[in-house]
């Protein structure tokens, strides 16, 4: 399955609390995702809590933007990326 990077820009801090309410958001948007074929695998945030950077498998970037219309989640930029690690070659 196809790897993407998701960029997010948010025009406020991003917030999502560190307790069960965070878990249960976090848990809805992966019960969403799965519907459709999408799995988030992790997501980077910027300093300023403005922007993410989210890791998905997904059959398509379409499929990436079906889900964040349901889940109510912006997206600035889908790429399609693999991985490269120093220790690809040990």
């Amino acid at each position: 399955m196809p790897r993407y990077l998701v960029e997010r820009s948010f025009p406020a801090d991003l917030a999502i609390p560190v307790n069960a309410d965070g878990a249960r958001a976090c848990a809805q948007i992966a019960g969403i995702n799965g519907e459709n074929g999408v799995t988030w695998l992790h997501s980077y945030v910027s300093a300023d809590r403005r922007k993410t950077f989210c890791i998905y498998d997904a059959p398509a970037p379409e499929a990436i933007r079906k889900v964040a219309r349901r889940n109510g989640l912006p997206v600035t930029h889908i790429t399609e990326i693999s991985v490269l690690s120093p220790y690809f070659y040990y």
